[in-house]
């Protein structure tokens, strides 16, 4: 199981690091290399789910409190609501 679960984080970390806008990939990128060992499986299926967004949606979340297209308030999105790069 770890080592499915590595490959599982840099999965991870992969779709956080190429977004298609660079602003996203340098927040989504930073606040996942911070959080990704320290969260449990449950905050990383999280975390799948939260990256499956558009980079705008994320945005807008993250900036204007806007929640759109379902963003649960789960662990990761108010741990990512409150990150600072």
């Amino acid at each position: 199981m770890s080592e499915e679960l590595e490959i599982f984080k840099k999965k991870l970390l992969y779709r956080a690091s190429y977004r298609g806008t660079k602003e996203m990939d340098i927040l989504l990128t930073k606040f996942v290399k911070k959080y990704i060992n320290t969260f449990n499986v449950d905050q990383l299926k999280q975390l799948e789910k939260f990256l499956e967004f558009e980079d705008e949606i994320i945005f807008n979340y993250y900036n204007f409190d806007e929640f759109q297209k379902n963003i649960e308030k789960n662990t990761v999105s108010k741990i990512f609501k409150n990150f600072k790069i």
